[in-house]
C-alpha cells in the first residue's frame, strides 16, 4: 500500500469508527451505513481498510457479477454425515462426517497393522476446526481432496454455520472465550470421534481452538492426539497486530471499537441493514483482508465473502474481546514430539506469518512452511500447497499410506 493510499485509508477508519460511536450514543439512522463498514471490517478479521477500485465499478454490475459467482461457484456444497455435540453450557454444535471410502479401506488397514500391531484399532479421525466468521466450508478443497481418503469431521464453531447460538452469550450476556471453544471442540470429538487417532487441524481461531484443548485436556493430546496442524494462526500478542494500518489509524480504532462493537450488537437489525447497504465496500474490504493473489478466483473470493456476511453483527461483538485475552503459549508445549505442520500466508495482514514463525520455535520438530503471495485464508487461496502439507502430515501421522495421492498432490513419503 502506497503512503498516499495508508493515509486514506487511516482517514476513512477514523471516520468509521467516529461515525459508529456517534451511531452508538443516539444518531442511529445517520450513521448505520457508515457503522456497516467498520463492521465489515471486523468481520474479516481487520481493524480497518478500504478497496479503492470497488468505488469504480457500478454497483449494478457488481450487483449482477455477484449473482452469477453465487450461481456458478460451486464451492460450500459437500456435506457429510450430520451429527450435533453439546457443549457443557448446553449450545448445539453442528458437525459433519466424512468417512472412508470402501476401497480405501484395505490400504489404510494395512498400514494401520504396520504401525499400530495386528489388531485394527479405530480408524484416524482428522478433526477441522475454522477461523473467525468462517464455517466448516472453509476447508472446501481440502475437504474434497480427503473426501474418502480418510475420516474427517468438519464442525460450526458455537454461534457460526449451523451451529446453535451460544447459550452463555444469549443467556447470560458473556462474551466467548477461547478457553470455550477449547471445550466445545472436546465435546465435538467426544461425540463424533469417541475412539481412536486424532489428528487437530485449526485455521485462525480454529488454531486458537485447538490450543486451548491442549491446555484444558493435556491427557487428550498425549493418548490420543497424533499429529497437529496449524493454520494462519498465533498463540497469543493479537493485540500487536497493525492490520498493515499505519499506528495512528489501528489506535484509533482500538480505542473506541469494543465499546462500538457492544453497542451496535445490541441494535443488530438496524446495523444488519447498513452492512446490507455497504455491501460493495465490505467485498472490498474482504478481499483486501483476506487473499494477497491478484489473480485470485472471483467466485473464491465471492464464496469467503458469504461466509463471512453471514455472521451476524451480535456474534461478532461476542468474539471480539477474546482476542486480546488470548495466550496459549504455554500449551504448545504438549505438542512437543508429535508431527506438527505450521503454516501461513507470509503476506497475512490479520494473523502475521511471524506468530507463525513464533509458534514454530516453541516446536523445534515442526515442519515450517510460508506460502508466498499468500493473506489471511490461504487453505482457498493456494489449496494446493495446504493440501500437499497437509497429506504429508498425515502420512507422517500414520492416517495415510505414504503412497497415497490426494487431489493430485503426491504427499511426500514419511
Amino acid at each position: 500500500m502506497s503512503e498516499t493510499n495508508a493515509d486514506a485509508v487511516a482517514d476513512v477508519a477514523a471516520a468509521a469508527v467516529a461515525s459508529a460511536a456517534d451511531a452508538a450514543t443516539g444518531g442511529w439512522r445517520r450513521a448505520t451505513g457508515i457503522a456497516g463498514v467498520a463492521i465489515g471490517v471486523v468481520a474479516a478479521g481487520a481493524a480497518a481498510g478500504v478497496a479503492i477500485e470497488r468505488l469504480t465499478v457500478g454497483r449494478g454490475i457488481r450487483h449482477r457479477a455477484r449473482v452469477a459467482l453465487d450461481s456458478a461457484g460451486p464451492y460450500g456444497g459437500l456435506r457429510g454425515t450430520p451429527g450435533k455435540a453439546y457443549a457443557d453450557d448446553g449450545t448445539e454444535l453442528y458437525y459433519e462426517v466424512d468417512d472412508v471410502a470402501p476401497e480405501a479401506e484395505s490400504a489404510l488397514t494395512r498400514r494401520r497393522r504396520r504401525l499400530f500391531g495386528r489388531k485394527a484399532p479405530a480408524p484416524v479421525t482428522v478433526v477441522f476446526s475454522h477461523g473467525y466468521c468462517l464455517n466448516q466450508d472453509s476447508w472446501h478443497f481440502q475437504r474434497a481432496a480427503l473426501r474418502g481418503v480418510v475420516r474427517t469431521v468438519h464442525w460450526d464453531q458455537r454461534s457460526h454455520g449451523r451451529s446453535g447460538r451460544g447459550v452463555s452469550q444469549v443467556r447470560d450476556g458473556r462474551p466467548v472465550t477461547i478457553d470455550d471453544l477449547g471445550r466445545d471442540l472436546k465435546a465435538v470429538i467426544d461425540a463424533a470421534a469417541p475412539e481412536g487417532p486424532v489428528v487437530l487441524v485449526g485455521h485462525s481461531m480454529g488454531g486458537m481452538t485447538v490450543m486451548a484443548l491442549a491446555d484444558a485436556f493435556p491427557d487428550l493430546i498425549r493418548e490420543r492426539v497424533v499429529g497437529v496442524a496449524l493454520v494462519g494462526t498465533s498463540s497469543g500478542r493479537l493485540g500487536e497486530v497493525n492490520f498493515g494500518l499505519p499506528v495512528a489509524g489501528v489506535n484509533a480504532v482500538r480505542r473506541v471499537l469494543p465499546g462500538v462493537l457492544k453497542a451496535l450488537g445490541q441494535r443488530a437489525d438496524l446495523v444488519e441493514k447498513g452492512r446490507r447497504a455497504t455491501a460493495d465496500l465490505f467485498a472490498g474490504i474482504i478481499k483486501r483482508y483476506s487473499f494477497a493473489s491478484r489473480d485470485v478466483d472471483p467466485a473464491v473470493a465471492r464464496f469467503a465473502e458469504r461466509m463471512i456476511e453471514s455472521t451476524p453483527i451480535d456474534v461478532v461483538a461476542e468474539y471480539y474481546p477474546a482476542f486480546n485475552d488470548h495466550d496459549k503459549t504455554a500449551a504448545l508445549a504438549h505438542f512437543a514430539g508429535l508431527p506438527v505442520l505450521v503454516l501461513a500466508g507470509v503476506q497475512d495482514l490479520v494473523t502475521p506469518s511471524e506468530h507463525s514463525e513464533a509458534i514454530a520455535d516453541l516446536l523445534p520438530g515442526a515442519e515450517s512452511v510460508l506460502v508466498p503471495d499468500a493473506g489471511h485464508l490461504v487453505m482457498l487461496e493456494h489449496p494446493e500447497v495446504v493440501t500437499d502439507r497437509l497429506a504429508d502430515l498425515l502420512a507422517r501421522a500414520g492416517a495415510l499410506p505414504s503412497s497415497t495421492t490426494v487431489d493430485g498432490c503426491d504427499s511426500a513419503s514419511s
